[in-house]
């Protein structure tokens, strides 16, 4: 089961584990979208692809979409459906910094909660949270984003610690840019994937990342190698590398 499966990484994680012959969910807030790609995986690969719409931010609906999936077995969940918006936390509507956090952070644990149930009964199971290397280094003009992701990365390693004693893996995904749609909505100036340029992410390698580790015990992917140095070093220095990182962080 994968949130956010309209486009970007959602999609293309879609396709890639349905090439190893794995039935998808898809959700998103984008019928149209999500009909077409169901169908795509069908014709191309032989697996069943349903599809359900679902805004992460309505928890009513996130739990009619569970109901509906009844008794179907859900191996993996990778929350994946996430928005941000680079502002100066004076400037941000607070409108947004709710939508924000409502579908960043409590979409995602409200549809956890419901999805584990079933794979505690089992004792199997894996849940795949899309964080951000946000939630490891904030940075100037990603205030509440940044609090989302860090929120994710908290509750995955609290929820990890909890349920790994009973065979269910929680791994966390931190990247850095990705070249998708997220920057359409995040970047009004629509200059940060040029100015950060070499560490742009291709979805299709992170979604290979992802698949690849799907039912192992992995903790973490972090990527791009550079910025998962620079985030380890600023758990030891973080004046440090604020002030030698200021103009790489004021890219937005």
């Amino acid at each position: 089961m994968i949130t956010g499966a309209s486009n970007g990484l959602g999609a293309e994680m879609a396709r890639q584990v349905a090439t190893q012959g794995a039935h998808t969910i898809l959700t998103a807030r984008r019928t149209e979208k999500l009909a077409e790609l169901s169908t795509q995986i069908q014709a191309d690969y032989g697996v069943i692809s349903a599809y359900y719409k679902m805004d992460m931010t309505n928890f009513v609906e996130v739990e009619e979409v569970v109901q509906r999936i009844g008794d179907t077995k859900i191996d993996v969940l990778v929350n994946c459906a996430g928005f941000g918006i680079f502002e100066e936390a004076v400037t941000t509507d607070f409108v947004t910094v709710e939508r924000m956090f409502d579908t960043n952070v409590l979409g995602l644990m409200r549809l956890t909660q419901l999805v584990l149930p079933s794979m505690l009964a089992r004792k199997s199971g894996h849940i795949i949270n899309i964080a951000s290397q946000a939630g490891k280094i904030a940075t100037p003009k990603s205030s509440a984003y940044a609090a989302t992701k860090f929120a994710v990365l908290g509750y995955s390693n609290a929820l990890r610690m909890e349920v790994s004693p009973v065979g269910i893996h929680v791994t966390t995904v931190n990247p850095g840019p990705i070249a998708t749609s997220f920057f359409d909505i995040a970047d009004k100036s629509g200059d940060y994937l040029n100015n950060v340029g070499f560490l742009v992410l291709k979805p299709e390698k992170v979604a290979a990342k992802i698949v690849g580790i799907m039912g192992k015990p992995k903790r973490e992917i972090n990527l791009p190698f550079l910025m998962n140095i620079i985030s380890r070093m600023y758990q030891v220095m973080p004046r440090v590398i604020e002030f030698f990182g200021k103009g790489a962080f004021e890219k937005k």
